[in-house]
């Protein structure tokens, strides 16, 4: 079962600012339509995210945006909010068992999303292919895409590809 990240990174490595502000992802407004998202999109079957996505997902104001499964990773969330589709739901344990959980649904292709979750499911050997697409700028601090892992993790660039708007999308694939 794939699973697959797919995040936009500053020059510097950083997914937000140090307090989550991620408006430097505008700083060049995208001039193509969606940079690869939707075909990206069309190979999944779910996303888990965590719980600080999910938190800054809702904080956008804007309607649900996500049309297939959506498993927000947390211990600490008790429940969802009741505006949200019944495709949402809560789950909990370890990286381990949320690829075993996904797996036994038959999801197959699931889109990891959030620094922490990509961080954990990186540390298990759990993510196959990485997509980041880089802004060119600089933030000199912020949270890290990538974290402590206690064992290189070897990928392969298996595609480049430059927009008009500066950023640049580099697709990984496990080895």
């Amino acid at each position: 079962m794939p699973n697959k990240v797919f995040i936009a990174t500053s020059l510097d490595g950083f997914i937000a600012q140090a307090d989550g502000d991620i408006a430097f992802l505008d700083t060049y407004p995208p001039q193509e339509e969606d940079m690869g998202y939707a075909e990206f999109m069309s190979g999944i079957d779910a996303l888990v995210m965590g719980r600080k996505t999910f938190e800054k997902v809702m904080s956008f104001g804007i309607e649900w945006p996500y049309s297939k499964p959506v498993f927000v990773w947390t211990q600490s969330l008790q429940q969802l909010p009741e505006n949200l589709p019944k495709n949402v739901s809560l789950i909990s344990g370890n990286a381990e068992s949320i690829h075993q959980k996904m797996n036994d649904a038959g999801l197959k292709n699931i889109y990891i999303d959030g620094g922490q979750t990509i961080q954990s499911f990186l540390q298990a050997n759990l993510i196959d292919e990485i997509t980041i697409t880089t802004v060119p700028v600089l933030l000199g601090e912020g949270i890290g895409l990538f974290g402590k892992i206690d064992s290189m993790k070897q990928f392969k660039c298996c595609q480049t590809q430059l927009f008009k708007n500066g950023y640049v999308m580099n697709q990984f694939v496990k080895q």
